[in-house]
């Protein structure tokens, strides 16, 4: 933090966070394997969470130009659809349609979020560069150069959330993909270290969007589409900062004025590691279902439930819930669910469907489903409760757990067989609980043929056989794809129809 005399108007130094953010996104060497595997992986699986959401009206509505007409023939493409926008539009096109159906991945900690929302504006800035570029006689970005830009924007979100709760004071996780996405596009466009360092400024200077679409009672759509904004405000600030405008040197600290006082309750951040590859290396997938993250377990466990509940539905007394602190504070919703974005951010439902039906997709977050009269009534028989062991693990830098147990208790005095689905052991325990779900890194080797096939059934139900198959082959071989050029990859995920 800058160490000023609040009556002087000479500038400060830049905030120690801002230079080491700005340092790291321009000239950090990431050198694990591990983590550009896993951003293969990443990239496959957010593209694959973009293509079922164009399935949606209530997404696709809000691509293309924000003003109709407003195309950029030679700009970035939108994957999945016929748009050709300026990267600003671009980037919040994106960030949306990843972001929409809640199913790519995510980063648990004092802070939580969605890493891979950064590759909104990560894609929109990389197509339109290599674009540029090819048009200039120059050489384009290759896919590597976005796997890097992943691995960076994942690590500076991810470590930010370690130690730094914004949550806590109203703050919703978005304002660290605008950050990120800032700190990545701007380096990616060749700014300065200075350049960034005004990027990321204004970025800090934008606060924060508040959490009020994401909890009862007005938990709504905008939840969708607020990484897409945070993106497109990234690309903003790194095309102003490129353009020559000015940043704020003490952003974060300045008395009274700076973010720290203004909406962190006057405490500075804590950076409790180097910025690295850890992020990437241990980011947590959404492969099976597409439920908030601190749900995965119950989903996982529900599942597991539902062959000895399926005919006894009308006898059950009650069902008890475990989870962690944070699964209690976040969707533990009882009342009336008002639509999609309610239903998917609560533990109550989330647990019910999988119950009554033995699965969880995103359909069954629509009206037609949650119409079924015992959805509710099984909600209403629920008691959710934090487990402590839970909590604890959940927060342990060596485990980051998720873990939550279901048991089901019938009027006749009988429950269900007790069992723990836990992959540390193997034991078995008197209740069935999950520790990590098979996106967690601990499960990876279960877990990846599972997300590859999660790619390539949201590629297929898209696309053309023919033109399935092209991208389908364009992932299956690492190096290959790591060597395309990015205008090449973003070619080949265009269709005809704005979103086919």
């Amino acid at each position: 933090m800058s160490a000023h005399d609040v009556r002087s108007a000479e500038r400060p130094a830049p905030d120690a966070v801002l230079t080491a953010i700005a340092d790291y996104a321009r000239n950090f060497t990431v050198r694990s394997d591990t983590a550009y595997e896993t951003a293969r992986y990443c990239l496959m699986d957010t593209l694959a969470c973009g293509f079922q959401a164009l399935k949606y009206p209530a997404c696709r509505k809000l691509l293309g130009p924000l003003v109709p007409g407003a195309v950029m023939p030679g700009g970035a493409r939108i994957p999945g659809t016929s748009f050709e926008l300026e990267p600003v539009q671009a980037a919040f096109n994106i960030g949306a349609m990843i972001r929409w159906l809640d199913f790519n991945d995510t980063w648990l900690a004092a802070e939580w979020g969605h890493p891979s929302d950064n590759l909104g504006a990560i894609l929109a800035v990389a197509d339109y560069l290599a674009r540029n570029a090819i048009m200039s006689g120059k050489t384009p970005l290759r896919v590597r150069e976005v796997l890097t830009a992943m691995i960076k924007a994942h690590e500076i979100q991810g470590v930010l959330a370690l130690e730094n709760s914004f949550n806590r004071v109203g703050l919703d996780h978005v304002v660290l993909v605008r950050v990120a996405s800032t700190a990545v596009v701007t380096s990616l466009l060749g700014g300065s270290l200075e350049q960034v360092v005004n990027a990321l400024s204004n970025a800090w200077i934008d606060g924060g969007a508040l959490r009020t679409y994401r909890h009862a009672p007005n938990t709504g759509s905008r939840k969708s589409w607020a990484a897409g904004d945070a993106t497109s405000r990234a690309v903003r600030h790194a095309l102003m900062a490129l353009a020559g405008e000015m940043g704020y040197p003490s952003a974060l600290s300045a008395k009274t004025w700076g973010f720290y006082d203004v909406l962190f309750r006057g405490q500075p951040f804590s950076l409790p590691q180097p910025f690295g590859s850890y992020v990437m290396e241990n980011v947590l997938f959404k492969i099976s279902y597409p439920a908030e993250f601190h749900a995965q377990t119950a989903v996982e466990a529900a599942m597991t439930l539902h062959p000895k509940v399926k005919d006894r539905l009308a006898d059950i007394e009650r069902i008890v819930i475990e989870t962690q602190e944070p699964g209690v504070r976040i969707i533990d919703k009882v009342g009336p669910l008002a639509n999609p974005a309610d239903r998917d951010h609560c533990i109550q439902y989330m647990v019910a469907v999988p119950l009554i039906f033995g699965r969880l997709t995103a359909a069954d977050y629509e009206d037609a489903v949650a119409a079924d009269p015992r959805i509710d009534e099984l909600r209403a028989s629920m008691q959710v409760r934090e487990n402590r062991v839970f909590t604890e693990e959940y927060y342990a830098p060596d485990k980051r757990y998720i873990g939550n147990a279901v048991q089901v208790f019938f009027r006749d005095g009988s429950h269900t067989e007790r069992v723990q689905v836990d992959f540390r052991d193997g034991s078995h325990t008197e209740r069935v609980q999950v520790d990590f779900p098979i996106g967690h890194r601990k499960r990876r080797a279960e877990g990846m043929p599972v997300l590859v096939r999660k790619f390539e059934a949201s590629v297929e139900a898209h696309f053309g056989a023919r033109q399935a198959e092209r991208i389908k082959a364009l992932f299956a071989k690492p190096k290959q794809l790591d060597a395309l050029p990015v205008s090449e990859l973003m070619a080949a995920m265009v269709t005809n129809g704005s979103a086919a």
